[in-house]
């Protein structure tokens, strides 16, 4: 269910109304002339190239026009994508990529936005642009590298590390209980919500490709491993058993149990939820047309 009060405005598709575009992978010789460079500062077994390869295989998919293309990233290992893509890029403040990336969009409605963030980035410091860029519906692709962990700082607990998890900063195990962003995201307003994961590439290339095309505000969680630090202090420090670990944790959407948030072991993945409702910057845009009519009228 939504948290808005307008919820009621909110106009659900009928079942299977909405479907995901299909990604055609792109061979490498295809991906590499949108990387400024080979190298990365990412760990062994890090899947965030895999995640951004998969970003860049759905803006090829979907013939989007590079000059069009804006990336917006954070503060954090995901936030080096800002220096490895062949694309228009900002490297914001930590937790204000979606601020920077409303501007972005509002000073350019023409332009596909995307914002990539790491979980803590986006739900920490950065949980009140989150929750507010989903309620306006701004057409933004808010692409979150979710690891349950601060991982360019020290491996630290995040807001989507779980009860029991242990991190640099919860040696004991976490008390508190973990965010789940994407029914966060949904109860917010976000119209588009999906999650993937590193292991599924193809269902992640289709999900952050649905995100793009959709016209509103779109949350897709990539689930991301990061054997250094949170699979070395609670699942395996093994990159290629972490992956075959995601593998068996996630469940399609269609065959989770409905009310039950994600666990540790068990999350669903695809397309969550989809509905359509008034994108913010036609909304404004209405509004000034009002304005400027009501004045030389």
């Amino acid at each position: 269910m939504s948290a808005l009060v307008d919820e009621q405005k909110l106009e659900s598709p009928p079942e299977g109304d909405y479907k995901l575009p299909r990604i055609k992978p792109h061979m490498t010789s295809e991906i590499v002339p949108w990387l400024r460079t080979p190298k990365t500062i990412w760990c062994p077994g890090c899947s965030n190239g895999t995640i951004t390869r998969a970003l860049i295989d759905a803006i090829l998919g979907l013939e989007l026009d590079p000059e069009k293309v804006v990336i917006v990233a954070g503060i954090g290992c995901s936030g080096r994508i800002a220096s490895y893509l062949e694309y228009s890029t900002v490297h914001a403040a930590h937790g204000r990529a979606l601020a920077v990336a409303t501007g972005v969009k509002v000073a350019d409605p023409s332009l596909d936005v995307i914002v990539a963030m790491g979980d803590g980035d986006c739900s920490a410091i950065g949980g009140n642009h989150f929750i507010h860029a989903a309620r306006r519906n701004i057409d933004l692709t808010a692409l979150i590298f979710n690891n349950s962990i601060y991982g360019m700082t020290g491996g630290q607990m995040s807001p989507t590390t779980h009860t029991g998890d242990k991190s640099t900063t919860s040696i004991r195990g976490n008390v508190e209980a973990a965010f789940d962003l994407s029914e966060l995201a949904h109860a917010a307003g976000a119209t588009y919500v999906a999650r993937g994961t590193a292991w599924a590439y193809r269902q992640l290339v289709d999900v952050i490709a649905g995100g793009i095309a959709h016209n509103g505000f779109a949350s897709v969680e990539a689930m991301a491993a990061c054997p250094v630090y949170y699979g070395r202090f609670n699942l395996t420090a093994d990159p290629a058993e972490f992956l075959k670990g995601q593998k068996e944790h996630a469940v399609p959407a269609s065959k989770f149990e409905e009310g039950e948030s994600r666990l540790r072991d068990q999350y669903p993945v695809g397309l969550l939820h989809h509905s359509e409702r008034a994108e913010f910057v036609a909304s404004l845009a209405r509004v000034r047309e009002q304005a400027q009519e009501a004045h030389h009228g």
